[in-house]
């Protein structure tokens, strides 16, 4: 499928493009330069003007005008549910009506190229290129860890362009689909909407997503995406298959060679291979963790505490009173000895020992 992109290439820009694309050998990137550029540029514009226009219109009592932080906060927050929305729909739009992509084998799902799918990354490209630019931009506020995710991310999808893994970027940022619940769950809190109906509703279709598309199709698509650069790694297409799509009269591959720029494929390097498996393997081994992360939100939002302090001191009244039914047998085995110098209190009654420091039983 041709890049539906409505704008086409900029000749000049690919053209200046086209010496750094040579130098990393990504020779796709001159195609979709002007859709990174424009994604960046368009994130950045719902970053500076849409968000503090509209939140200022629909939510002045909430946003945080005098607090740079908190106001960096809500604006990123504004622009990752619009990021999210548009690249879920165009993700699974691609999916639905590239049939060249869905008609791929291992060696096309490796080497092979659709500009349906090379727009996907592009878009997801500019989005990282504005995370990082408005993380570096504001580093005290978002940390060496946000700055990790931006370079990271941005690397593992440049790579897309060599082409490298293409068929998979629309495969993989559908990630992204629960991103905005998680983005709406956030603003249920700043709205003073903590534990209301409706946020308990997206809470749960929050835990759905999560579950679903990082959990269970993510997992799925990893296993996948593992075996066919085992198979990669070890060898490359042979020069008939590749030959048979620049000599065949098929009108379908004519409008769309998938091969088009994998004329010479080599079995891909080892170290390439290796930096996308570590990188998947870190961002499920995340999902999981985040996954349990937000069970525990999500239940804080909704279970009182004091229903939750009560539940303690119940846990707390049973032990005592299971110690104090043994101490009373104990003592009822015991000989009755008379005690006839009584011991006078001392500051020692009065100071709480380790054990009830620990249990917190002392306030």
């Amino acid at each position: 499928m041709r890049d539906p992109f409505p704008f086409p290439p900029i000749p000049a820009l690919a053209k200046a493009t086209q010496p750094w694309a040579d130098r990393l050998s990504l020779p796709t990137l001159p195609l979709h330069v002007h859709e990174v550029i424009g994604a960046a540029a368009l994130y950045t514009f719902v970053h500076v003007v849409v968000s503090p226009i509209v939140s200022n219109l629909f939510f002045s009592k909430y946003y945080p005008k005098h607090s740079r932080s908190k106001k960096a906060n809500w604006d990123t927050h504004v622009v990752s549910l619009v990021q999210s929305t548009l690249i879920n729909v165009l993700a699974l739009w691609v999916m639905y009506a590239d049939k060249e992509r869905a008609a791929m084998d291992w060696e096309q799902r490796i080497w092979g190229y659709t500009g349906a799918s090379g727009m996907i990354q592009a878009l997801a490209c500019g989005y990282f290129v504005w995370d990082l630019g408005i993380t570096l931009l504001n580093f005290d506020i978002f940390g060496f860890g946000l700055l990790a995710h931006a370079v990271s991310a941005l690397v593992v999808y440049s790579f897309g362009f060599r082409p490298f893994l293409n068929y998979y970027s629309t495969t993989f940022i559908l990630y992204e689909l629960s991103t905005p619940f998680l983005n709406i769950h956030w603003f249920f809190d700043k709205l003073n909407m903590t534990g209301s109906r409706a946020q308990l509703y997206n809470g749960i279709a929050l835990l759905v997503t999560f579950f679903g598309c990082r959990l269970i199709w993510g997992t799925w698509q990893s296993i996948e995406v593992y075996k066919d650069m085992w198979k990669a790694v070890h060898r490359a297409p042979t020069p008939e298959y590749i030959q048979s799509y620049y000599n065949t009269t098929s009108s379908t591959i004519d409008a769309e060679n998938v091969m088009l720029f994998a004329a010479k494929p080599e079995p891909i390097p080892v170290w390439l291979a290796l930096l996308y498996v570590a990188s998947n393997l870190t961002l499920n081994t995340l999902n999981w963790y985040w996954f349990f992360k937000m069970i525990s939100a999500v239940r804080k939002r909704f279970v009182p505490q004091d229903e939750t302090k009560e539940e303690k001191s119940d846990l707390i009244a049973g032990k005592e009173e299971r110690e104090a039914k043994s101490t009373a047998t104990e003592q009822a085995k015991r000989p009755v000895i008379v005690n006839r110098h009584r011991r006078q209190n001392s500051i020692e009654d009065l100071i709480p020992d380790n054990e009830e420091l620990r249990e917190g039983t002392i306030q």
